[in-house]
């Protein structure tokens, strides 16, 4: 175990040297090349900024877990997590660099799920007692994975509209996972603290006035490791109700995808259309600065992950679903209702 620790703390400093000092190289070659972001009217920040900083991320994680990193097990799927990572990688580097079609960037995912899902078998086999469901058959354990899986990957996507906040909420559900991962699954710890290096790395330039964005790059692999370390958090670990502890720690990014989809669709318009009806967006129109709103979102995250601990060996899996549920209804219809101010910024 201590051995382990000290693994985990090379992993974890690697990744984040790695990326820290990477960081740098990147917002200069990409100011020199004109690889810029461009502000427009649903974005929070006025100068022309980078939005590579996933290359950053990706090469400290990738760096640190294939020098230490624990393949030993080969039934819980790494290796193939990190060749769906590769292909996550691509396609997101071409889209911070040159536009990519919604439909080319869909077709990778599901390239990038089909390796985990069908060569790795990671999905989603039980619902361990929700709604009164255990064992899944086949076709629907593959349909639901499928869908978990591309969506985290695309709701950490979503959530990377103000400085700091893709990489802060994944950088705390990430060590969420890792901390339970560290007793049961030494594997999937390594995956957890090489992604939680480099987003350290990466954030110290990207907190307000940010320097760099993570972009699709960045978003895109960090929802994709999250995605499989939450089904394999509830697959692997012999927690009770651990699909709970998954919820908490995704609750802000699940929130926000899944608000801004039904507004689109209540609305009319594609669900995949862009618009300003993000958590931060409305946190910000109610007076808040950028940074005030940030700490809000980081706040309420470690909020309901320290509230999912506490009730889950006290309520059951549907129970603790309902408060979240009735949680994030609350949350949303306060953030609707209540009158604008001027902002801050």
């Amino acid at each position: 175990m201590i051995t382990d620790i000290y693994k985990l703390a090379l992993t974890f400093s690697w990744s984040l040297i790695v990326s820290l000092f990477a960081t740098p190289s990147i917002i200069y070659l990409a100011h020199k090349k004109k690889l810029l972001d461009e502000p427009n009217a649903r974005t929070v920040h006025y100068s022309s900024t980078p939005r590579l900083g996933g290359l950053a991320i990706f090469a400290g994680f990738m760096s640190s877990l294939t020098i230490f990193g624990d393949f030993s097990d080969t039934t819980l799927g790494v290796q193939q997590v990190l060749a769906g990572c590769i292909v996550i990688f691509f396609i997101g580097l071409k889209d911070d660099i040159v536009p990519v079609s919604a439909f080319k960037k869909f077709f990778v995912q599901v390239l990038a799920v089909g390796i985990v899902m069908f060569v790795g078998d990671i999905r989603i086999t039980n619902f361990h007692g929700f709604l009164g469901v255990n064992e899944l058959e086949p076709g629907l354990s593959y349909g639901l994975t499928f869908i978990v899986i591309t969506g985290l990957t695309n709701a950490i996507n979503l959530i990377d509209g103000l400085d700091g906040l893709a990489g802060s909420i994944g950088l705390i559900i990430i060590i969420t996972f890792g901390y339970y991962f560290y007793f049961f699954n030494s594997s999937y710890a390594y995956i957890c603290v090489a992604l939680a290096g480099g987003l350290v790395g990466f954030l110290k330039y990207n907190f307000k006035k940010a320097l760099i964005f993570m972009g699709d790059t960045g978003s895109l692999v960090t929802g994709f490791i999250i995605s499989v370390c939450s089904i394999q958090f509830v697959e692997t670990l012999p927690i009770i109700n651990a699909p709970v502890i998954v919820l908490g720690a995704l609750f802000v990014p699940a929130l926000d995808t899944l608000r801004v989809f039904i507004i689109r669709i209540l609305n009319g318009t594609s669900p995949f259309s862009p618009d300003k009806n993000h958590l931060h967006h409305k946190l910000i129109d109610l007076g808040l600065s950028q940074l005030s709103a940030l700490m809000v979102l980081i706040f309420l995250n470690l909020l309901i992950i320290c509230g999912v601990i506490m009730l889950k060996n006290k309520m059951s899996l549907t129970q603790i679903i309902f408060v979240l549920l009735s949680f994030a209804l609350i949350i949303s219809l306060v953030l609707d209702f209540l009158p604008k101010k001027a902002t801050n910024e």
